[in-house]
C-alpha cells in the first residue's frame, strides 16, 4: 500500500463543484499529482496548474453505468493510489464498493448508510432516531398532503438535491403555488418532499472525516456573507463542541466512514443549534485547510487503509471567502454594474469585508490559471448582471445525480451489470 506521507496519485471524481476545486488545491499544495474527471470541458478544475490531465467522462447523471465503467478502465490502468469522490459520485461508488475495493483506495460507508445520509428524508428520520433537534418536519408524497402540511413560513425540499436546487421557501400562498407546479414539472412526489417550519437564523456547517463510527477530525464555519445558489461569499471558522457531538452521534448510527458534512441553523431566539441538511462529502475544505484542519490530507491516509490518530481542534475565527461566490452573491440580489465594480475593487485590494480574509476558490497568487473562470464571471456579470439570478436557478449539471439516475443505481442487478 503506498505510503500517504509521500506524494499520491489521486484520481479526482468530478471538477465542476467549488469542493473538488478546493480540494483539488490542496492536493496540489500537498504535492499530489491529481488527474480529473468530468463530462464537462470547461469545468473549474481545468483551470489549475495542479491538475495534470483531464479526462472527459460520461455524465453520471445521464449515464451512470458509462461512467463507472469509464472510472474502472482509468483504475484499471494502474495508474492510481487513491480515488477521491468529491460530490455525488460517492453514491455510485458505494454501491459498487465491493467491486472496487483492492484495486484503489477509497473511503466510503456501506451503501445504505450513504443512501440514508444523502437522502433529505432518510436523514430526517435519522434524526429523529438519535433525538437530535431540527426544525419541525413533515414528510408528504402529495401536493394535497403539502397542502396540508405547510405552516407559512416554511421550507420545501425535494428529497434529492444539491446547491440549493430542489429547495422552495414558501412565505405565502402565492409562493406555495409557485413551488407546487415546479414539483409537478420534476415529478417530484414520485419521491417524498419534506416541508420544514423556516427558522431565522445563521446557517453554519459542520466537517468531519470518519473511521468506521470514529471521528478523527471536525471543523465548523459559520456563513458571513452569502454568495449564490445557497453558498457562501465569506465564511469564518467557529467552535461548536454541541455540534460535534450531534455530528459524532450521526457517524456512529451509521458506522460512517470516510467525509460526512452537515448543515445546521443557529437560531436568533434560541441557543440550540438545528440541523438541517447533510452531505456525505468533504464540502469546500479550504477554510479548514486555513485553520489548520487538513480533512483533505485525512481522507487520503484512509482511503489507504490506514487508522489516523484524531486531528488537533482547528483555529476558531479563520476568515475566507469565494471571490466568484461574492460577484454572482452581489448580482443576484439586485446589484447594479457599479456594485460589482466596487466588490472587484474590494476583492483585489482585501478590504472592507474582505480585509484579513484569503481566497479559497480561486487563489490567483498560488495557482494563477484560476484567474480565467474568474475574470470571465466578472465580465459576464459586468455584461448582464441577471446572468446570477439565471445561473442559481439552472438545472443539475451532469457531474449531479437525479431521481432517474438514482433509481438506475438502486436498482437491482446494478452493481453486477455495470
Amino acid at each position: 500500500m503506498p505510503d500517504a506521507t509521500k506524494p499520491l496519485r489521486v484520481l479526482v471524481s468530478e471538477g465542476s463543484s467549488t469542493s473538488a476545486r478546493e480540494a483539488i488545491t490542496i492536493l496540489g499544495l500537498s504535492g499530489h499529482h491529481v488527474e480529473v474527471c468530468d463530462p464537462s470541458p470547461w469545468c473549474l478544475a481545468r483551470f489549475s496548474r495542479f491538475v495534470r490531465k483531464f479526462h472527459h467522462c460520461p455524465g453520471l447523471r445521464t449515464d451512470p453505468a458509462g461512467y463507472l465503467a469509464f472510472i474502472e478502465r482509468l483504475i484499471a490502468t494502474g495508474r492510481f493510489d487513491v480515488l477521491l469522490p468529491t460530490h455525488e459520485q460517492g453514491f455510485l461508488f458505494a454501491r459498487v464498493k465491493p467491486r472496487l475495493e483492492g484495486r484503489i483506495g477509497l473511503a466510503l460507508p456501506g451503501f445504505d448508510s450513504y443512501r440514508t445520509a444523502h437522502s433529505k428524508a432518510g436523514f430526517s428520520r435519522l434524526l429523529d432516531r438519535l433525538a437530535l433537534p431540527q426544525p419541525p418536519t413533515r414528510i408528504v408524497t402529495s401536493a394535497q398532503a403539502l397542502r396540508e402540511a405547510i405552516r407559512f413560513p416554511a421550507v420545501v425540499k425535494t428529497s434529492v438535491g444539491t446547491a440549493s436546487r430542489g429547495i422552495w421557501f414558501v412565505r405565502h400562498a402565492d409562493d406555495l403555488e409557485d413551488a407546487l407546479r415546479d414539483l409537478a414539472t420534476s415529478d417530484a412526489f414520485a419521491d417524498e418532499v419534506l416541508v420544514q417550519d423556516l427558522v431565522a437564523g445563521t446557517t453554519e456547517k459542520a466537517q468531519s472525516v470518519f473511521c468506521r463510527g470514529r471521528m478523527l477530525g471536525f471543523h465548523g464555519y459559520r456563513q458571513v456573507a452569502p454568495g449564490v445558489g445557497g453558498g457562501e461569499a465569506i465564511k469564518q471558522s467557529v467552535s461548536r463542541p454541541q455540534v460535534r457531538g450531534y455530528v459524532e452521534a450521526i457517524g456512529q448510527a451509521l458506522d460512517w466512514h470516510g467525509a460526512l458534512s452537515v448543515d445546521y441553523i443557529m437560531p436568533h431566539d434560541d441557543a440550540t443549534p438545528l440541523l438541517i441538511d447533510c452531505n456525505p462529502r468533504l464540502v469546500e475544505p479550504m477554510n479548514a485547510y486555513r485553520s489548520g484542519t487538513d480533512l483533505v490530507g485525512l481522507l487520503l491516509r484512509l482511503s489507504l487503509g490506514e487508522t489516523p490518530a484524531p486531528l488537533p481542534e482547528s483555529r476558531e475565527g479563520v476568515r475566507t471567502h469565494l471571490a466568484m461566490q461574492a460577484l454572482l452573491g452581489s448580482a443576484s440580489r439586485g446589484g447594479t454594474r457599479s456594485d460589482i465594480i466596487r466588490e472587484c475593487g474590494q476583492l483585489a485590494a482585501a478590504s472592507g469585508p474582505y480585509a484579513g480574509s484569503r481566497e479559497e476558490l480561486t487563489p490567483v497568487g498560488l495557482d494563477w490559471i484560476s484567474a480565467v473562470p474568474l475574470a470571465v464571471t466578472a465580465g459576464f456579470l459586468l455584461a448582464s448582471p441577471a446572468f446570477a439570478i439565471k445561473l442559481a436557478r439552472g438545472g443539475f449539471g451532469a457531474h449531479l445525480l437525479d431521481v432517474r439516475s438514482i433509481r438506475v443505481i438502486e436498482g437491482e442487478g446494478f452493481a453486477d451489470q455495470a
